[in-house]
């Protein structure tokens, strides 16, 4: 089931609540908030990153589109880590964790809940072999051929933190890429 189909059911059971709008560098979530929702962005694009020490590490990126969440929080009910905050001005409507659990606690609608997790798991897997691959050309290489949309909608400066680069590295990348 791909992602469209999965917004097309969850809209024609009007599980989006309500529609909120997060300005540019705005927050969605914050470190220590407990996620009790479910975004689904209609435009604009997001960020997920943690601090590490004083450095932010971006894990995952969400556009138009995309259905993003603090996982971690929203499955165990703790507090997250995580932040995620507006690249841009995004507008993003909210399923709330009850009427999403009550929707999934049908049998019928196990499938739509696994096809969502199926995704978010084969995401955070591709994103953990990106972490594992030492050569920064080859990170560079697998998120280009997995996502080529990242690079028009995702500035390079947030790109080459995801990419566990230097913005210069990013741009020499991508100049040799373009000269090929």
């Amino acid at each position: 089931m791909k992602a469209p189909e999965i917004i097309e059911i969850l809209s024609k059971n009007d599980l989006f609540e309500k529609t909120v709008t997060i300005p540019r560098n705005g927050f969605l979530k914050t470190s220590g908030s407990v996620d009790t929702d479910i975004y689904f962005i209609e435009k604009g694009s997001l960020r997920i990153f943690i601090m590490d020490e004083n450095e932010e590490r971006i894990i995952r990126f969400g556009y138009k589109n995309n259905i993003i969440v603090s996982l971690d929080s929203f499955l165990s009910g703790n507090p997250s880590e995580f932040y995620i905050q507006a690249i841009k001005k995004t507008t993003v409507k909210i399923i709330p964790k009850k009427s999403f659990l009550a929707f999934f606690n049908m049998e019928e609608n196990l499938k739509v809940w696994a096809a969502i997790l199926q995704d978010l798991v084969l995401q955070q897997v591709e994103r953990e072999k990106d972490l594992l691959v030492s050569a920064p050309k080859i990170r560079y290489e697998r998120v280009l051929k997995r996502s080529p949309h990242l690079f028009q909608e995702i500035p390079n400066k947030h790109i080459a933190n995801y990419l566990r680069m230097t913005p210069e590295t990013l741009s020499r990348l991508k100049n040799l890429d373009l000269n090929q």
